[in-house]
């Protein structure tokens, strides 16, 4: 007779789970160091001298500045290398130099930044006489050496900072109305009330009134259609304007040079 043994071996079921943990933590330990090492490679890549910013193409809008004011307003404000610098930072940087309205900065491999400049345009002078700031041609404000211009011989609007669009739209309406009698603006103004004011060549003023562009044009349009006759009649032209008052409902109050006087019936 034989006889038959089972052995049941209990320990196995818990060497496999431990080689398992093993496995798990040598693969863990494993990724830890190769990530390690990704780091510090990547560390040492992003630091190293090969990479630095060692040049900056400039192109576009450079008439007012040159390479002495750009390298002395942004250079020291770029950090970083050709991979970390941050853009937007050098973007603010350069548009931060005086006369230049828009940057776009990108980079150019390995060592290099590229830069489009694009200047303000002036259209005029803004603000009090004291101040050092100019409009550009998209009504927006900014400072300036006015030894730096082309042209001195610019408009002065004013008003709010916030309302210059809409200043400028204003003189680029009433010009070309003004015009028709020979008579050109130097200055407009928007005052803290609303109320808008001209000042011609010559030294003639105009008060406006208030009201938004198709308002202010109604009134300056009855102006220029009927003041030739109004000069004429007392031996006066268009030119000899002085100051013309406009907020009357009905007409509108002037001055010529040696007369003064009101005429309701001006409208037509």
């Amino acid at each position: 007779m034989s006889n038959r043994y089972s052995i049941r071996h209990e320990e196995a079921p818990e060497l496999a789970l431990d080689v398992r943990l093993m496995n798990i933590t040598s693969m863990l330990l494993l990724s830890a160091l190769v990530l390690a090492s990704v780091g510090v490679t990547l560390w040492w890549v992003l630091r190293h001298p090969v990479f630095a910013i060692n040049a900056i193409t400039v192109s576009g809008d450079v008439r007012h500045n040159n390479e002495v004011t750009l390298r002395a307003n942004v250079v020291p404000r770029l950090q970083g290398s050709f991979f970390t610098v941050d853009l937007v930072q050098a973007k603010k940087a350069f548009e931060n130099v005086p006369w230049v309205r828009q940057a776009l900065v990108r980079r150019e491999f390995p060592d290099r930044l590229s830069v489009d400049l694009y200047e303000h345009e002036p259209v005029a002078y803004w603000g009090n006489e004291s101040d050092s700031r100019l409009v550009n041609r998209q009504g927006e404000v900014f400072s300036a050496n006015f030894g730096e211009l082309d042209d001195e011989n610019l408009p002065h609007l004013s008003g709010p900072d916030t309302e210059s669009v809409n200043v400028l739209r204003m003189f680029h309406a009433l010009s070309p109305e003004l015009s028709k009698l020979d008579l050109h603006i130097q200055g407009l103004e928007l005052t803290g009330r609303g109320s808008w004011r001209a000042q011609l060549k010559g030294g003639a003023s105009i008060e406006l009134g208030r009201g938004n562009e198709t308002e202010v044009m109604a009134r300056v349009q009855r102006l220029s259609q009927t003041l030739a006759q109004v000069s004429q009649r007392y031996g006066r032209q268009a030119q000899a304007l002085e100051s013309a008052d406009l907020r009357h409902v009905n007409g509108y109050a002037l001055r010529l040079r040696g007369v003064s006087t009101l005429d309701s019936t001006a409208t037509r």
